[in-house]
């Protein structure tokens, strides 16, 4: 039986007519046949969305060697007993460890010493028992170690279940609070905790002040953000003297601050919001730091006094630069750190507050990523943070802000004898339609040729200002070693290059996120490093509907794609406002109720665009209580695919039943979400 068989034998075919929507926008109408499935209890979605798991199945039934064989690779380069090295915070030493065969982290501290005994804090595998999900969202211990505030999902539908435990006697407290989102702050009074609740649409619109022990409908609803394109959430500083209410849209912030010595206190507002203007606070003595693009697009740094932080009193420190991005700054009792990219790539210096003198860290590799890690002590010299790369595993170098030394604590140890010597990596640049250079971050197999005859994995992701990082990865190992050449496109809608380079890959230049992918394609098979029947191509969220853009517009260059989550049913979701996200969105793709932004987007929407022609092989996964990318979008994309392609390349719909935008939850899962996905990759390349 071959697979157009097994297809019409198991796939039950879409309904047509059966619950038909006809959008009326500025004269245009059209009818969208698959918008059924849309309906979570309609009888036949279910049997569809099962039955198109089953064809994913048999389809793959031959492959099931090969997806035991690249999971058993996978599992056998990590250490599955580990532990993360501790970070200190006033006499406690915090640390999370795993256990051969659980899947999930196990929370510990000790106390005085590394030597001490081991102290469980919150064991996530216990929590898990009997759900087929579980992601841990707010864990945050009290100012003086005695509570934890934790909250969990069991669905993938991002509605987290806050809870409270006494870390003396281990015993929860009574209450719990649901639909709650991943942010909390503790008051220096140990007894309150600040919170998030989030909408019918999964929007965190409301900030809640809880004290331990009290019934939250007591609870005290400090803010309600009405507007529906804001996020709210609550943060506080490392100086421990502030909270921090941030409602932040895609394009604009508003800041208000509480005194955390003051619970019952007021919330004052820092900046009032005005569209366009973002701003990050951090504390440091008498002052407030800031990062904003008030009239700096690639950001600066104001500071201004914090009995009047109002817009006259800000003090500029470091100036916009046209070729510099400020990422963000980080405050110690002494010392500022200060993030930026240039060039493409991420840099950092550190600058003595008393003296004013500075120090660079620098990185050895083409291409790499840091970002800092666990530091939650203010008055230090030390800077934690983490370095990878495409070649290096994941590193955490101790860094001390006084001596310019950096020490190595740890580096997740890749088994089986990884050696990196035996791998290159390169910084290449693309050269787009409009002349514009874009970055590739590429590694390889050392010894590979540019003979044209390589199989090559490109990635990219081109939205939000999200700069695709070049991190290392032990699973990868599974392709390179195979021959397979990777590589990340770093596209427009990002911010590697700056701040432009994202304003020049959304709204009505969008194209140019999709036009440069094509590009970097099309030069990596120019300078032989591999050719359209080798070149395979994967994206998740927007990176998927890079997938499903770029698939319509050139279906010739790519052989095999995975799409994830894909977000390609542009139009239609972001005019349902009732949807998560969907109104904030509009600052980032443009309002479709705007006839003008409603074309363009409506012009490379991957759903509105599938034609009638040959489609490369393509598998495309969806959660089905997935928050972000409703599991239709890619459901109804499978659908309108099978519909319309010409050729008979194998399509594939794999929706995980019980997860949401993340895929499947615990690592043992996830690895074999991955081995399913590359041996595909595999399979289709013909390297199977």
């Amino acid at each position: 039986m071959n697979k157009d068989q097994v297809l019409n034998k198991i796939v039950t075919p879409p309904i047509a007519e059966e619950h038909p929507q006809v959008l009326e926008l500025h004269g245009d109408r059209r009818l969208d046949k698959y918008f059924w499935m849309r309906d979570l209890d309609h009888p036949q979605l279910i049997p569809y969305l099962e039955a198109e798991n089953a064809y994913t199945a048999a389809m793959m039934q031959h492959t099931e060697a090969l997806q035991t064989q690249l999971y058993n690779e996978m599992l056998s380069r990590i250490k599955e007993t580990d532990l993360s090295f501790p970070s200190r915070k006033d006499e406690y030493y915090y640390y999370s460890r795993t256990e051969a065969g659980k899947s999930y982290p196990i929370h510990c501290r000790k106390k005085g010493s590394l030597e001490a005994p081991e102290e469980i804090l919150l064991d996530e595998n216990e929590l898990a028992q009997g759900h087929d999900f579980f992601d841990l969202g707010v864990f945050a211990i009290s100012p003086n170690h005695q509570i934890l505030a934790y909250s969990f999902d069991t669905t993938g539908s991002e509605e987290y279940l806050l809870c409270f435990l006494d870390l003396n006697t281990h015993q929860l407290y009574p209450e719990t609070i649901p639909k709650t989102y991943f942010s909390l702050a503790w008051s220096n009074d140990n007894q309150t905790a600040f919170y998030t609740r989030i909408d019918d649409a999964n929007r965190p619109y409301q900030l809640l002040k809880h004290k331990l022990g009290n019934c939250p409908q007591e609870d005290v609803l400090i803010y309600e953000e009405k507007d529906d394109i804001y996020h709210l959430h609550v943060e506080k500083t490392r100086s421990q003297s502030y909270i921090f209410m941030v409602m932040q849209s895609s394009i604009t912030t508003e800041i208000h601050y509480l005194d955390a010595n003051n619970p019952y206190g007021n919330f004052q507002i820092i900046r009032p919001r005005t569209t366009g203007v973002e701003y990050d606070v951090d504390h440091h003595n008498n002052n407030f730091y800031i990062v904003t693009n008030d009239a700096a697009t690639n950001f600066k740094l104001v500071k201004t006094p914090v009995d009047n932080p109002s817009l006259e009193n800000w003090e500029t420190i470091i100036p916009h630069r046209e070729d510099v991005l400020l990422l963000g700054v980080s405050l110690f009792a002494n010392h500022l750190v200060i993030y930026e990219r240039k060039g493409g790539l991420q840099t950092a210096r550190v600058q003595n507050l008393s003296t004013g003198e500075e120090n660079n860290i620098i990185f050895p590799e083409p291409t790499y990523e840091f970002f800092e890690g666990s530091n939650p002590e203010f008055n230090t010299q030390v800077l934690r943070f983490n370095y990878t790369s495409l070649i290096t595993p994941q590193s955490v170098f101790d860094y001390n802000m006084e001596t310019n030394q950096r020490e190595l604590k740890k580096q997740t140890e890749v088994l089986g004898g990884y050696n990196p010597s035996q791998y290159e990596s390169q910084w290449l640049m693309a050269t787009a339609t409009d002349g514009t250079k874009v970055p590739i971050s590429i590694v390889y197999k050392r010894g590979t040729n540019k003979d044209g005859k390589n199989p090559l994995l490109l990635t990219g992701y081109g939205a939000y200002g999200s700069s695709y990082p070049p991190s290392f990865s032990s699973t990868r190992l599974t392709l390179l070693d195979r021959g397979v050449v990777f590589a990340i496109a770093h596209i427009r809608g990002g911010e590697e290059m700056g701040r432009k380079w994202y304003e020049q890959g959304k709204f009505l230049q969008k194209k140019n996120t999709f036009t440069d992918f094509i590009a970097c394609a099309e030069y990596l098979i120019s300078q032989g490093w591999t050719r359209c029947d080798r070149l395979a191509i994967t994206g998740g969220s927007a990176g998927g509907l890079l997938m499903g853009a770029v698939m319509n517009m050139r279906p010739d260059l790519f052989k095999v794609v995975v799409a994830n989550v894909p977000f390609v049913d542009v139009v239609t979701t972001i005019l349902d406002t009732s949807l998560p996200l969907s109104a904030m969105e509009w600052e980032e793709w443009g309002n479709p109720n705007d006839k003008v932004y409603y074309d363009y987007m409506k012009s490379y929407s991957p759903y509105d665009n599938v034609a009638a022609t040959d489609y490369p092989d393509t598998l495309i996964t969806a959660g089905l209580n997935d928050s972000r990318v409703k599991y239709w979008e890619p459901a109804k994309w499978t659908a309108k695919l099978r519909e319309l392609k010409t050729d008979d390349h194998l399509l594939l719909l794999k929706t995980n039943m019980e997860s949401g935008h993340g895929g499947p939850s615990g690592r043992y899962e996830s690895l074999r979400e991955l081995a399913f996905e590359d041996a595909f990759i595999l399979d289709r390349l013909g390297l199977a």
